[in-house]
């Protein structure tokens, strides 16, 4: 099967230029695209929570994606290597456009898919760090994190984090480094962002918002 994907941001976007690019690439090529996938969507939320999602679910070994440049498979770096590596690992193909990539079970898309899995790693822990730091400079600047002090009740430890949570949330942080970062168990971070609703498409379309 041959896929042709397509995600822009926002309604004030159109999808159509995307398509074009496909369709003429594809007849270049002698590539016939059995299925269109065409979303309107934050790069920045996870597959999973898009159409993107179902279609890593459902490719197979041989399959090709075609779409006009990497970043329309996600915004951070981090996120659009876990979507390559989920394909390589299935023997699917992707090919891009504009970037002039064809990632497939060859030795040059492993050592660029190595490559860019070396540079995510870095982005990743770069993120972390800022994030750190940043609640590290609240706290001396006198913000109190988390739940008070004396505070009795049945709420979470993590109460008054909500913001600082789902701004890791969005930059890919992972449960256990946001757990780290708090001094607190991973499930606690679970419950807390269950409770709260933390990755709710509502709740991250404010924060990005808020982030600019």
């Amino acid at each position: 099967m041959n896929y042709g994907y397509i995600r822009v941001s926002t309604d004030k976007q159109t999808v159509e230029n995307q398509r074009y690019e496909i369709t003429e690439f594809a007849q270049k090529n002698d590539i016939q695209i059995d299925e269109w996938i065409e979303e309107t969507i934050s790069g920045t939320l996870e597959p999973g929570r898009r159409q993107l999602g179902t279609l890593l679910e459902k490719v197979q070994k041989d399959d090709l994606i075609i779409c006009s440049e990497l970043s329309r498979l996600g915004r951070s770096l981090f996120m659009i290597m876990s979507i390559l590596n989920k394909l390589m690992e299935t023997g699917a193909r992707v090919w891009t456009i504009k970037d002039g990539y064809r990632l497939g079970d060859d030795i040059q898309s492993k050592v660029l898919a190595f490559a860019f899995g070396l540079s995510a790693e870095i982005e990743r822990n770069l993120i972390s760090q800022r994030t750190k730091e940043a609640l590290e400079r609240k706290k001396s600047e006198g913000m109190i994190l988390g739940r008070p002090k004396g505070k009795i009740s049945n709420s979470s430890k993590l109460d008054g984090s909500e913001l600082e949570t789902s701004i890791m949330l969005v930059h890919g942080i992972s449960i256990n480094r946001i757990a780290k970062l708090y001094g607190v168990h991973r499930n606690t971070v679970k419950l807390f962002i269950k409770k709260k609703r933390l990755n709710s498409e509502e709740n991250i379309q404010k924060v990005m918002m808020l982030c600019g």
